[in-house]
């Protein structure tokens, strides 16, 4: 099954697209919104994008792009972020990461290493690729990434041991299904009024339905005007989702409503 994800390879991407496809058919993109595009266009059969880390929040280049792009979630996979500092020595001058792998080590950085230059680069691979090829630049990955001369200076260095990301695993709109454990959609209101937000969480709430997450998000159309996206602890096929839905439905007959489907959650060590 085709698959596509953030590269290059041994990105924390790469590692929750094993949950779905081997290693032969994975291919990587630069950025989520290229992932997105492949999957809407027929162009890939499977793509896993992050969707949330348990420091650092939503990744907003995701929603955006869930929002422009007609596609389904079929699975969301759970990864645990085990940061290493890998580098050739502990003789080193720079520290080259993706920007959240350096947010998720501010601590540690700031108390072991307070003079040394941080380099923001396009993925954790990235900069474990730079270290490998410079002995004065110290990389942020996965413990697995070293090979090579590259040695783990320090394991478990990000400020929190409970860190996590979310990923979706994105399908064409057809394999959407209402069958699993969660739901996502997306709800554009078309309008802005006092009470907006509460009425649109009230057939929710009746219903005693969780919503594992609330974000909203700019249209891009105008200043002012939301989009929202939910995710829900129940699945579209259960009749109280249904009766729910219907209602946010009737709110936004001013805009539209996407449900990007059902999925149940696989955790990936």
């Amino acid at each position: 099954m085709r698959t596509v994800t953030l590269g290059p390879a041994g990105t924390y991407s790469h590692r929750a697209a094993g949950a779905v496809a081997s290693d032969e058919d994975i291919e990587f993109r630069e950025s989520v919104r290229d992932i997105v595009d492949a999957v809407a266009d027929g162009d890939a059969e499977r793509g896993v994008v992050p969707i949330e880390n348990s420091i650092e929040g939503s990744v907003t280049e995701t929603l955006d792009a869930l929002a422009d792009r007609d596609v389904a979630v079929v699975k969301e996979v759970i990864t645990p972020i085990r940061h290493g500092l890998l580098a050739q020595s502990e003789e080193f001058d720079t520290v080259a990461s993706h920007p959240q792998a350096l947010a998720q080590c501010r601590e540690y950085l700031d108390e072991h290493y307070p003079d040394v230059t941080v380099e923001a680069v396009a993925s954790t691979a990235r900069g474990v690729e730079l270290a490998a090829e410079d002995a004065t630049v110290a990389g942020i990955g996965h413990p697995d990434n070293a090979t090579g001369d590259l040695q783990v200076i320090a394991e478990d260095i990000q400020d929190r041991r409970s860190n996590a990301t979310r990923f979706f695993v994105l399908a064409p709109p057809a394999e959407r299904s209402e069958a699993g454990g969660k739901s996502s959609l997306i709800v554009s209101p078309g309008a802005n009024y006092p009470g907006l937000l509460l009425e649109l969480l009230e057939p929710f709430a009746e219903r005693g339905l969780d919503l594992t997450r609330v974000e909203s998000r700019p249209t891009g159309e105008r200043l002012g005007d939301y989009l929202f996206h939910f995710d829900i602890a129940g699945g579209l096929y259960e009749d109280r989702t249904q009766a729910a839905l219907a209602e946010i439905e009737d709110l936004a007959d001013g805009g539209w409503v996407r449900k990007l489907g059902s999925y149940d959650v696989e955790h990936v060590v």
